[in-house]
């Protein structure tokens, strides 16, 4: 089981879709080298340089946490079920009623729209709340989504961060 990585009051709860097979062997989220989601966090300006994924208690001197909306690691998001989204979306509405985090960002939104019941879910602030917290989805950093660069990528976070700073 990777660890929660969160704190009540936080600024931003990210929450990944689940850990990869790396990240679970080392206990890290987003461990895989080619994973853009540390550096995107950097050059959006969440954090004044980019963390390792070893120093990811790090986050939370900063406002934020990181979980996953499913615990199961895999080697590929695609091997997870419905079932397994919905039941992490549970787990996630419950974690933000708890520590009530001002945003939950949701990153990738293929699992927030599985997990959530939204089909139709774009990037950016969704209408609904969770819990308490403001609702955001971002692009998923994965080298493998191909969509997103990493200039869009931090783009993307960046729309978030200033939306925090508001």
């Amino acid at each position: 089981m990777l660890p929660d990585i969160v704190a009540p009051g936080l600024s931003v709860l990210f929450c990944g879709i689940n850990p990869g097979l790396l990240s679970a062997q080392l206990g890290q989220h987003f461990a895989r080298p080619g994973n853009r989601f540390w550096p995107a966090l950097h050059l959006s300006g969440f954090t004044p340089r980019q963390l390792k994924p070893s120093e990811q208690h790090e986050l939370l001197g900063y406002g934020l946490g990181i979980t996953n909306m499913v615990a199961r690691p895999t080697a590929r998001a695609s091997e997870l079920t419905g079932q397994e989204f919905v039941q992490g979306a549970e787990i996630l509405t419950k974690l933000a009623g708890k520590y009530r985090p001002q945003t939950v960002a949701v990153v990738g939104v293929t699992a927030y729209r599985a997990g959530f019941a939204r089909p139709k879910a774009t990037i950016g602030p969704q209408p609904e709340t969770l819990g308490p917290s403001k609702l955001w989805v971002l692009p998923n950093p994965s080298g493998l989504n191909a969509h997103y660069l990493l200039p869009a990528l931090a783009d993307e976070f960046r729309k978030l961060r200033l939306s925090v700073l508001d």
